[in-house]
């Protein structure tokens, strides 16, 4: 929660100083005061369909969704999950809007050049991209890159509401959230220490091959978005999306990933993971988003953003506890320091709750 209010301070002041509105990103969708509390409302009901199943099968299920509210809902678990969303919602809304605005700040600064250039140098002299589609087609694997790239839309809000509302241990809701939060707002630094804008749109003749795809759609319209804000910043009601350095798709998945090992969700759920970032990583190649060194930090930014995550909701403190009782020898004890390092000790004793839903 403090970090969506830095990041949302920022993109507020950043607002003031350029005399930008701040822009509602997912608008198209309806204002955001009455889709919020409808996005909230819908994850939780499922959340309570999802429980109430689980407890007594699809027979009575009324009664079983009564049952299940009082004896597994209260509103510390309420303003749990409330807290968790908002900040997410915070953060993005910040991200997105500070990342509109980074031509502005930036204005005639662009690292492509020299990001290409190195891609070069790690290809023995040649494009990536175009490696990739020698190797894999530019039929069959298009359509198949492009439909796992998009699926990272929808996924990143799903999981992270399964997460919240499907785990009883809020601790783990409280990590995945704050692992999100500090994706975009690391994600938004990025941007601005190196900004670029990717193969597709510096060089889009080496895109020309590729079949029309949900990807080549959406970079056409972030295309004509971008090209509508730079013309007029003020008078423009676009949001400009176009930012490589670094990839927040692949930090996002790899945090995801990382995440679901480091939670011990099922061995599925890790499976799944770990290869939908790998065919990320691919598509964010093969399709010109980002170069190779975008992806490299972007893994950095996801592994960070687990990394202090983890140390801001306590985790890695439970597990420091977890292996000095390991060490100890048969019967001893390590003395209590409170209810909060109890209650941390007790919530890594039953990871993979959420795993049900994912």
């Amino acid at each position: 929660m403090a970090l969506s209010l830095l990041i949302g301070a920022v993109a507020v002041i950043s607002s003031l100083y350029l005399d930008l509105p701040l822009r509602d990103p997912d608008g198209f969708l309806g204002p955001s005061i009455a889709r919020l509390p409808l996005l909230t409302l819908g994850i939780i009901g499922c959340g309570l369909v999802v429980e109430a199943v689980r407890r007594s099968g699809w027979r009575n299920l009324p009664a079983a969704l009564v049952d299940t509210v009082k004896k597994e809902w209260n509103t510390h678990r309420l303003l749990c999950i409330g807290a968790g969303l908002l900040s997410f919602y915070v953060c993005y809304v910040a991200y997105r809007n500070l990342k509109s605005v980074l031509p502005v700040f930036r204005d005639g600064t662009l690292y492509d050049r020299q990001l290409l250039h190195l891609d070069y140098w790690l290809t023995g002299g040649n494009s990536p991209a175009l490696l990739l589609h020698d190797l894999l087609g530019t039929n069959i694997a298009a359509n198949v890159l492009s439909l796992a790239y998009l699926a990272y839309l929808p996924l990143v809000p799903i999981s992270l509401g399964a997460f919240l509302v499907l785990n009883r241990n809020h601790r783990i809701g409280a990590w995945y959230a704050t692992t999100l939060c500090l994706n975009w707002v690391l994600g938004t630094v990025s941007y601005y220490l190196l900004p670029s804008v990717g193969p597709a749109f510096s060089r889009p003749e080496f895109f020309r091959a590729l079949p029309d795809t949900g990807v080549t759609q959406l970079q056409q319209v972030l295309s004509a978005d971008r090209l509508e804000f730079l013309t007029n910043p003020a008078g423009s009601d676009s949001i400009q999306g176009v930012a490589a350095f670094a990839s927040l798709h692949v930090s996002v998945t790899f945090a995801a990933a990382l995440f679901m090992t480091r939670t011990n969700q099922r061995r599925g759920i890790q499976a799944v993971t770990w290869i939908f970032f790998g065919v990320t990583v691919v598509a964010t190649v093969y399709f010109g988003w980002h170069y190779i060194l975008d992806d490299i930090a972007g893994i950095g930014i996801g592994w960070a953003s687990v990394t202090v995550a983890a140390w801001a909701t306590g985790r890695r403190r439970a597990r420091r506890k977890t292996r000095r009782r390991d060490q100890l020898p048969a019967g001893a004890r390590i003395p209590e320091q409170g209810p909060a390092t109890g209650s941390s000790a007790s919530a890594d004793s039953a990871p993979g709750t959420a795993a049900a839903i994912l």
